[in-house]
């Protein structure tokens, strides 16, 4: 029977291995500390966070998420060590709340590797705290127990472990913050919250779950920047040309349905003994697209969490051995003779049994994912599909927005031919960034620098196609700035297609009409959005969404357009005014931490293979695969010629 415990209560724990669940509202971040018998942290050493997310006994996530599991092995903690306290603390510097008073109460769960409840915890009466000390595992006369804490501080993470005697707190907590900034810098944007009613149906011989997760108290969806949940149940809004005397809105698109939701196709029944056969769109949604993203995120999700339970329990492993071994090896008796080597023999038999035992689970997990994965790739929209499934041939100039468009794909080194799509909603809400650089990986450091700077602008010219294909003739424009006229030839496909807003802009003053254009153009919808007066706007005004490619950045830049460029990033997307930078940061290395913000505000992705892009799940690192056409397919510039065609027929 699970405890509903109170600040202050505890509760015995009737097992050492454990995780504990965290749900909140918003992005937090989540760590612990190693207390002696007085409670005092002894050294940066003692503390799981997310720059150092494992400790003997102990896995902490490696970055802030709504959603957190903490893996504890009690028996593995170091004899010195009486007390661990569970931290929860809000990041610094990411658009995020600044206090808990701000966001849902969180919710903490210890339950067993089963998934089993043992107690729950709600951290209510929250305010001006920004760090929080949520609950505290400790030994009491040769157990343990439990507790509920509570304990917030205003002076957020700082305070809070300085509270527990740590030196150096200040730094460490600056540190931290460092980090969890960079990591949500690359991390892959959420999909949005599910509801009860919305959450993905799995087939009951699915991958298997590490355990439900926690039913926590009702919370309003999280406010996060990027990805804002789209609502099924309220009318359409069209970021598009105003309606006559009307606000414009830039939010993202409603679902407009009048009827309830098509349940999702089922599988035919299973033979005895067999699995139940996947298949495309077994997720809730308004509409196939719709259930089709949901899937594509629920297998990126079960994959995340099959390898976190697989590496977990390798680890599990591998530690629990070197434990047997140290505790039969201080025995001096086992020194010599046979004693040493039969301790070591079984200690490495139980340590292969455990990790063949996991290995079992996780091939069960992945045959299982690939078996879907054949059936949901072929059936998917031009939106979110490969430049190599059939679907393009036959594409036809949508009337109405996707949800989301793919960026390439993701694969773990578990399996690497399992991939799973990238998908990031409409409209975009965070600019993207082709790194052509050379240190950014392996890949990269071995290729010649003039072909990396190619491949990156083949990257962008295949995302900027992407989008003007599944936008509705004549509501997005693509502008160009190429100063040095160096991507001539990638950008022959969208100059000879006649699909760009106007030739690509090249030197300083290219740059700076460029760029004065577009700013002029948020500045006026801002003004238009906040005075309610879209009749107000300029006639010339394109009010359709807007995407800027820039290649070789910083060339041709100076202050003042730089700073420009920083303006369009942060403020452009709220008011359909999107990014596409390809750039090397280490050219823009003479501006030092002035463009961090710039960078940290933009999805990282690579014109090669690269493993940088974490989930927002467990934080792995996931290799990503750029887009590429098949050799020798003309499938890019047929469908910039159907963008072409519903152009002129709808007179744009």
């Amino acid at each position: 029977m699970t405890a509903e415990l109170v600040r202050g209560q505890n509760h015995t724990l009737p097992q050492t291995r454990l995780e504990i669940r965290v749900s909140a509202g918003s992005p937090v971040v989540a760590g612990a500390t190693l207390g002696d018998e007085n409670g005092v942290v002894r050294g940066a050493d003692w503390i799981a966070h997310p720059g150092s997310p494992q400790l003997p006994g102990l896995e902490v996530s490696h970055q802030a998420a709504a959603g957190h599991r903490l893996a504890v092995d009690l028996e593995a903690l170091p004899e010195t060590v009486h007390r661990v306290t569970v931290l929860l603390a809000l990041p610094v510097g990411v658009g995020g709340p600044a206090r808990f008073g701000a966001t849902a109460a969180p919710f903490v769960a210890v339950t067993g590797l089963d998934g089993t409840e043992i107690a729950t915890f709600t951290l209510t009466g929250l305010d001006a705290e920004s760090a929080v000390s949520a609950l505290e595992l400790y030994r009491r006369q040769g157990a343990w127990k439990v507790r509920a804490v509570g304990q917030g501080y205003a002076g957020g993470l700082a305070e809070m472990l300085a509270a527990q005697g740590l030196a150096g707190a200040a730094e460490l907590a600056a540190s931290i913050q460092e980090t969890v900034a960079r990591s949500l810098a690359r991390s892959v944007a959420p999909p949005p919250p599910r509801t009860p009613e919305g959450d993905r149906v799995r087939q009951a011989s699915g991958p298997s779950d590490p355990g439900p997760a926690p039913a926590a108290p009702p919370q309003p969806p999280a406010v996060t920047p990027v990805q804002p949940a789209a609502d099924p149940g309220t009318a359409s809004v069209s970021a598009s040309a105003p309606t006559p005397g009307g606000p414009i809105d830039y939010a993202h698109p409603r679902r407009q349905h009048a009827a309830p939701p098509t349940p999702p196709p089922t599988a035919p029944p299973a033979q005895p003994g067999q699995a139940a056969q996947p298949v495309a769109g077994d997720a809730t949604g308004w509409s196939m697209d719709e259930r089709l993203y949901n899937q594509i995120w629920g297998m990126f999700e079960d994959l995340a969490r099959a390898a976190a339970a697989y590496r977990s329990a390798v680890h599990f492993a591998e530690s629990r051995m070197d434990q047997e071994l140290d505790r039969s090896l201080s025995d001096p008796r086992n020194r010599i003779g046979g004693a040493g080597d039969r301790a070591r023999e079984e200690a490495r038999a139980k340590r292969d049994e455990l990790t063949a035992r996991a290995r079992e689970v996780l091939d069960r997990d992945l045959a299982q994912l690939a078996a879907e994965a054949a059936v949901v790739e072929p059936a998917l929209p031009a939106a979110y599909a490969g430049w190599d499934n059939p679907v393009w041939h036959a594409h036809r100039i949508p009337m109405e927005l996707p949800m989301a468009l793919r960026l390439g794909d993701l694969h773990l080194p578990e399996r690497t031919g399992l991939r799973i799509p990238l998908l990031v909603r409409l409209p975009l809400e965070r600019g993207i960034w082709v790194d052509s650089g050379r240190t950014g990986s392996e890949a990269a450091a071995l290729m010649d620098s003039d072909r990396l700077r190619h491949l990156a602008m083949e990257t962008a010219v295949l995302h900027a196609a992407r989008l003007l294909a599944v936008y509705p003739p004549g509501e997005f424009s693509v502008h160009v700035i190429d100063p040095a006229g160096s991507a001539a030839g990638p950008l022959a496909p969208l100059v000879d297609a006649g699909v760009l807003a106007g030739p690509p802009a090249a030197g300083p003053q290219g740059v700076a009409s460029v760029l004065a254009h577009l700013t002029r153009r948020v500045d006026l919808v801002q003004m238009a959005v906040r005075a309610g007066a879209a009749d107000s706007l300029p006639a010339d005004l394109d009010t359709g969404e807007q995407l800027l490619v820039v290649n070789d950045f910083p060339h041709g830049f100076d202050d003042r357009a730089v700073t420009q460029l920083r303006y369009l990033a942060d403020e452009g997307p709220a008011v359909g005014v999107h990014l596409l930078m390809v750039a090397d940061r280490e050219d823009a290395s003479a501006y030092g931490p002035v463009l961090d913000p710039l960078w940290r505000s933009l999805l990282r992705i690579t014109p090669v293979a690269d493993s940088h892009l974490a989930d927002p799940w467990v934080g792995h690192a996931w290799t990503y695969e750029p887009p590429v056409t098949p050799p020798g397919s003309r499938v890019l510039e047929q469908v910039l010629a159907a963008v072409t065609a519903a152009r002129r027929a709808a007179g744009r």
